[in-house]
Order: structure tokens, then sequence, then C-alpha cells
């Protein structure tokens, strides 16, 4: 494993017992060996490193080689619920960071009414504050009555329930079927709060609000949105880590060399800190000050908070959704034949033709999924072509690229239909210039236009008639 060097100041932080305590508290145990969580990583896999899971016991070790640190959201005891918000910006990514106050003020509508809406369930996060963004965290316990009704909810679809029935690293388990099953169906109600959370305040940020980081066009000349991340989602429940609090946080350092005029100063090493006792602004200046953050360690606990009650209440909000209606049609696929790509305009034709990476990126996918639902298409025969797609040769690299081609597939198409089918996508960027804004539509005229199409979806729409034949003349 490399060693960063980050400096005697660093070396100094990972070592202070209150830190180590924190870091003991979110593992689920109080030493190593009883920790609950099946291993911890330095973070996302890289194509440079790969997915490298570590024994648990390897954690301090990590820490020593001035590495990030995150856990598995595979755990042995409980099932549990991540909702990661952050700020994205496309083009110049260190944004978030030379423009810290900014960033973080534009997410305060959203803050604010993820806690009111949660707290109104009976749930209460542990709430951590990051470089972009936020994280809320909580916990189903396994065996109790919110766990089984998840577990109901949805099946992994079948490759990914062999898979999960392999022995998985580092420790050569299988992911257990009901654990699966668990997190299939909690995906489902993530996205219903994610729903949710775009009816109350689109409105209110300045940039556009999405669900994951989906690309928009241009806002005063920038491309940058908040993103309500809930794509861990779309991967396999083993694959997944969550980032420990009180542990670096490299983003920024990283960035150094590509940004120009920036110094140490301005972007400077982080740490991810709570929000426990103290206020976003006392956060935004914690997480930049070790001595600071080491003192915060002292009186905190983010031992990850039981919400399996208040779990019950958001599943009863989620079953009476449009989005669960959406959702019982979306597993009632009838045995009718895939209808015809040779309809698809030109974009959409590049998207199938590139997949590497233009089918890779969510706005990419959102696209493919308006046209074919235009055409007629029902969300399962476009999940079917999206996964069948992954599975084909493009030079993916496998953990890099995804994990799980037909879970994939299936998260996002689901996703993206289902933000139509229920009135969260007007299709306002449904369009020739936007597509070409996004940048995955060639500059050239191409003598297709998107508006027979966005006005045929949107009569689908209201006329009821989504995934069917073109009938009377509605279609273009």
């Amino acid at each position: 494993m490399e060693r960063l060097d980050l400096g005697t100041a660093w070396s100094q932080y990972c070592r202070h017992p209150h830190v180590r305590q924190r870091l003991l508290e979110y593992l689920g145990g109080r030493t190593l060996a009883d920790a609950t969580c099946f291993y911890v990583t330095s973070g996302a896999p890289t194509m440079a490193e790969g997915f490298h899971p570590l024994p648990v016991a390897e954690l301090w070790n990590l820490l020593d080689c001035h590495q990030e640190a995150a856990r598995s959201l595979w755990d042995r005891e409980s099932l549990l619920v991540h909702l990661d918000i952050e700020h994205v910006h496309f083009d110049r990514p260190w944004t978030s960071f030379l423009e810290s106050d900014r960033c973080h003020e534009m997410q305060r509508p959203l803050i604010g009414t993820i806690n009111q809406i949660l707290g109104a369930h009976g749930i209460a996060p542990l709430h951590l504050l990051t470089g972009r963004g936020h994280h809320f965290v909580w916990k189903v316990q396994r065996r109790t009555a919110a766990f089984d009704r998840l577990a109901l909810l949805s099946r992994p679809p079948p490759s990914l329930a062999r898979l999960y029935a392999e022995p998985q690293q580092p420790l050569g388990e299988p992911v257990a079927p009901e654990l699966g099953a668990a997190f299939a169906g909690l995906g489902r109600v993530m996205e219903h709060l994610g729903h949710r959370l775009l009816c109350a305040c689109a409105a209110d940020t300045p940039v556009p609000l999405q669900l994951t980081a989906v690309e928009a066009g241009p806002v005063a000349g920038e491309r940058e949105i908040v993103s309500i991340d809930i794509s861990e989602y779309g991967d396999p429940l083993h694959t997944r880590m969550i980032r420990l609090p009180f542990s670096a946080y490299l983003k920024a350092y990283r960035l150094r060399p590509a940004v120009p005029n920036a110094g140490e100063s301005k972007l400077p090493l982080m740490v991810t800190v709570p929000l426990q006792g103290i206020d976003e602004d006392q956060g935004l200046r914690l997480m930049r000050d070790l001595d600071g953050a080491a003192e915060l360690a002292r009186s905190v606990d983010v031992t990850i908070p039981d919400a399996s009650e208040g779990m019950i209440s958001l599943l009863d909000e989620y079953q009476a959704s449009p989005l669960a209606e959406f959702h019982r049609g979306y597993d009632a696929l009838d045995e009718s034949a895939r209808p015809s790509l040779s309809d698809l305009p030109p974009c959409a034709q590049r998207l199938l033709d590139h997949p590497n990476d233009l089918l890779l990126k969510p706005a990419g996918i959102q696209h493919l999924v308006r046209v074919l639902l235009a055409l007629g298409w029902h969300p399962r025969h476009i999940t079917e072509l999206v996964s069948s797609t992954y599975r084909q040769d493009h030079g993916w690299v496998r953990d890099i690229h995804f994990h799980e081609a037909e879970c994939r597939a299936e998260f996002y198409t689901r996703l993206f239909a289902g933000l139509f089918a229920t009135g969260r996508d007007d299709l306002v960027d449904f369009n020739c210039r936007s597509a070409q804004e996004k940048r995955y539509c060639e500059t050239d005229p191409c003598g297709r236009s998107l508006d027979p199409l966005r006005d045929s979806l949107l009569a689908r729409r209201t006329h009821g008639r989504l995934a069917r034949r073109p009938l009377n003349g509605l279609f273009l």
C-alpha cells in the first residue's frame, strides 16, 4: 500500500486515542476484533488500484499509510442506510473546495428538509459533514419488522443473487440472501425519499437538484448540480463502502496538481466530522483543523443509530406512493416481444454504439430511457437492453466501470422511468440543445428533432399509454 506523506501532524492526529475510539464506534465495536462491518478500505476503487477490501484488523495500518478510510456498507448485524448529498461541478471539480461556503449554502434548504422528513418518521440519523456535502447514516436491525418488510419489497436480479451466493473478499463469506433482498427493497424506499426531496426542494436550489450525478446544462456558464446521490443502491451491497467520521478526506488534496494557482491553503487536507453539538459553520472550520477535530472527538458519539421503528413509518409512506405503484408495474412485465431499435434517433444510437463511457454516465442512461419510453418500450425491456450492452465487450474494467451489469441497468432504468412516470420529470431538458450542452449529441444537425418524441412521451403519460404500442396516431 502506497504511503502518502501528509506530515507529522496527521500522524499524530491518527494516533489520538479519542479519534481511534470514534473510528471503532463507527465500525460497530469496541475493538477491531468485534467490529460488525465486514471490511475496511482506502476508499472508492480507482483504475490504478482497483477494488481492494481489507480485513478490519488492517485499519490502523491504513491510517499509518496516511490513506482515506471507509467501512463496508455490508454489516453483520444490521442493514445500514446511507444518504449522500454533495455538490458536483462537471467541468471544475475543485470548485466544491475553493468555494466551500457557497457550495454548502446552496445545500442548506435540502439539508433542513431531510431532517424534517426523517424526523417526522422518527428517524434521527448520524449526520456527517464532508468536503462536498453531507452524509446521513442509520441502521435497521435484522430480525425486526422493518427488515422483514424491506426484504419482501424486491428481489435482487438473478445474476446478482448468484453473485451474492459466492464467497466475497476479504473473508470468503457470501452475502446472506435475506440481507441482499432487504438491500434491494431499501433501494426502492430511498428512491421514494429522493422523490420527496426533489418535490420539496428543487425550486429552492440555485443549481439543478438531481437524483444521482446527472449532468445538467450550464447555469450562468457553469455545469454544476446538487446531487441526492443514491447510486450505491445500484451496486451489490458488498461492493459499497461509507467514509469513516474523523478520517481523512483527500479529494481536495488529490486535486491540487490540476488546479490553477491553488496552493495548500486553498485546498487543505480535510477530515469528515459529525455535526453533533456543533452547527455547520463550526463543522466547516473544524474539518480543516486537526487539533480542533481531535478535541471534538473527545465529546461525541458516532455509533450508527438504530431507526428500525422509524423505517416502518417510512415504509408505510412509500408503499402508498405513486412510485410504489410504478414499481409494481415495473415488476409485472408481460411476455410481449421487445420492440425494435429501428426508430432510434442518432443521439440515442450513439449511446449504444459507444457505451464506454457514454452509457456509464447517469445522464446518458436517462436520455436513452426517455427515447425508448417515447417509442413505447416497457422499462423492463429497457433494463434488458442496457444490461445486454453492459455484458458485451466494450473494454469494461470489472469493479471500476461497474460491479454487476443487471443490477446497475435495473437501478438506473427504474430510477429514470419512475421519475417520469410519477410526474417528477417533465422533460424540460429533453431536447436537442440540452443534449448538445450535456455533450451527448454531436454538434452537426442530424435532421431528427427530439421535440416530437418529447411531445409523444408527455401525451403517453397524460393518457396512460406508457409501455404500449402507438395507438390512434398518439405516437408522433
